[in-house]
């Protein structure tokens, strides 16, 4: 009887999305990976196999907003959403597939997400 850990099954899942979720020029994918103390968001074209941006907490740009006031997890997500948005629309980007990379689309990811909706993306 083998027991399963926590990210053999996130890889598992990742391997499944992968199949199906692929992002294009036209179209990136935005990937979505939580550490324990940051978040990150990329947008990659999986034809050209290259990232196109990425925004984490480490970000310039992020940094100084979170520190005027967000402090908790969920609104930090929800501020590198924005970001990684803000940067998606110089870059003329409006759509993109959103990549959970094997997490629940549940609290962090999911605050990402709508942070990125709030941004103007279209997923």
């Amino acid at each position: 009887m083998s027991t399963k850990t926590h990210s053999s099954r996130r890889e598992r899942i990742k391997k499944h999305i992968e199949k199906t979720v692929r992002g294009t020029t036209n179209r990136p994918r935005l990937v979505v990976y939580r550490s324990l103390k940051h978040i990150y968001a990329q947008l990659v074209d999986d034809t050209s196999s290259k990232t196109v941006l990425g925004v984490s907490t480490l970000s310039e740009d992020v940094k100084t907003v979170l520190q005027t006031g967000a402090k908790d997890k969920k609104s930090i997500a929800k501020q590198v959403g924005i970001a990684v948005a803000k940067k998606a629309m110089e870059n003329n980007i409006k759509t993109v597939v959103f990549d959970r990379n094997g997490y629940q689309y549940h609290g962090i990811v999911k605050s990402l997400a709508e942070g990125a909706r709030e941004g103007g993306l279209v997923f």
